[in-house]
């Protein structure tokens, strides 16, 4: 009985991270294929990109539902709270590798947010205040990603909680993987700003002031 519930709790975790929320919100709302613009991620930040702040918060608020809904699975169904970190790992994998999108998908940061958010509220909002304060001084997403589940994944050891730990190593590894053509933009110094924050003022301030000098 347990593994029989176990399983169907990976199956609908998996299939509810597979929701392929930005390529929907695309098709239907703007009649576009986010394959088709921006990086050609179907994640938050090309979304926020290609259709805008509005459409852009909707699909992140819904990515973490998605990690959120996953990890509760279990506890749905009378399993124990740890089992929430194992179940809500297979909504990620869905996300990273939806089954809607031909095993296409996203980067797995909103998600993985999403299932810290069932497990420990509190971890969960100085992670955010960590990415948004990253963000405002940066204005990459990506930095903020990177930088952010790299501290998740050493306070949890601070709280002894091994599982948690374990996870957070995953799904370190898998949002490094799904990074890399970030990682390769960013030593080159050519990554993408999003239009919020400090370097992009900057940026911005700079292209006008050339623009007077000619």
């Amino acid at each position: 009985m347990f593994l029989a519930k176990l399983f169907i709790c990976i199956i609908l975790a998996y299939l509810i991270g597979s929701f392929p929320t930005a390529y929907i919100v695309g098709k239907v709302f703007f009649r576009k294929n986010i394959f088709d613009f921006g990086s050609g991620n179907v994640g938050t930040t090309n979304a926020y990109r290609v259709f805008g702040p509005i459409a852009g918060t909707g699909v992140l608020f819904a990515d973490i539902l998605k990690g959120t809904l996953g990890a509760f699975l279990p506890i749905f169904i009378g399993l124990d709270r740890p089992w929430m970190l194992f179940v809500g790992l297979f909504a990620v994998i869905g996300h990273v590798f939806s089954i809607f999108l031909k095993f296409k998908g996203g980067k797995a940061v909103a998600t993985s947010a999403g299932i810290l958010l069932a497990y420990s509220p509190i971890l969960f909002l100085v992670c955010f205040a960590c990415f948004a304060l990253i963000v405002y001084l940066t204005s990459m997403v990506s930095v903020a990603s990177l930088i952010t589940i790299v501290v998740f994944t050493l306070a949890s050891l601070f709280l002894h909680d091994w599982i948690l730990t374990s996870v957070a190593c995953v799904v370190t590894i898998i949002i490094y993987v799904k990074h890399i053509p970030n990682i390769k933009r960013l030593l080159k110094g050519k990554e993408n700003l999003v239009s919020i924050g400090l370097a992009y003022q900057r940026q911005q301030k700079n292209k006008s002031q050339n623009k007077n000098d000619h």
